[in-house]
């Protein structure tokens, strides 16, 4: 038995709208994950490596908690040709890439993360998963690519110590659980979901907002 909200809630059914946040999220988390793999001095397989990692992690992830096997990254060829396409637009063309300013690659960052949160929770809710669930699924859609990428380069996971990163995703899905709830369009609902996460994720990058934490004198 669901949850009384769950229960509430419209079904989500798959689409061109959820597959079209889907592709853009990963091709923009793919071309973060390159510029990551040539900071580090991979070559081109290694790139390509980090490109899918990095774009499709967090959702392989998501679809085998809930169920959705095998997950869309091996199960549909446009996710991994997308992923591909980023890492190898990287390669080619990485001259034109590394010349992108930083606060840009930070908004498309941010971008990148509120588009894959709001995929996420849709596709957890289309599975039947609970919106307390569902949200977290949105979160580690949005954070799981990158924390996978970073482990790989032997670094500190930055979902552990950026400025509100995974919670500006966990916001942003619930923003969409909320207003399914409240019977707002599908559309309207991820729209202003991407929009708080977005907002949030840039407004704490700006002003240096941080989670609280313990300090050890």
């Amino acid at each position: 038995m669901r949850g009384w909200l769950s229960a509430r809630l419209p079904k989500y059914n798959q689409d061109q709208l959820l597959l079209a946040v889907d592709l853009i999220g990963t091709f923009v988390f793919a071309v973060e994950g390159a510029l990551a793999g040539i900071e580090a001095g991979l070559d081109v397989f290694g790139l390509l490596v980090l490109s899918f990692v990095t774009a499709l992690g967090g959702g392989t992830i998501r679809d085998l908690l809930i169920g959705a096997i095998p997950p869309n990254s091996i199960r549909d060829w446009r996710y991994g040709a997308t992923a591909f396409a980023g890492g190898g637009a990287v390669f080619f063309f990485h001259p034109l890439f590394q010349r992108v300013p930083l606060h840009l690659m930070l908004t498309l960052d941010a971008a990148g993360l509120a588009l894959f949160a709001v995929a996420g929770v849709g596709k957890a809710l289309e599975f039947g998963i609970t919106p307390l669930l569902a949200i977290l699924m949105g979160a580690v859609t949005g954070a799981g690519g990158g924390t996978v990428r970073d482990v790989l380069l032997a670094q500190v996971p930055g979902v552990l110590h950026s400025d509100v990163y995974a919670a500006a995703a966990l916001t942003g899905a619930a923003v969409v659980v909320l207003l399914l709830r409240l019977k707002t369009p599908r559309a309207a609902a991820m729209t202003l979901g991407a929009a708080a996460c977005f907002t949030l994720r840039m407004v704490a990058a700006w002003r240096h907002w941080n989670l609280p934490r313990v300090m050890v004198h």
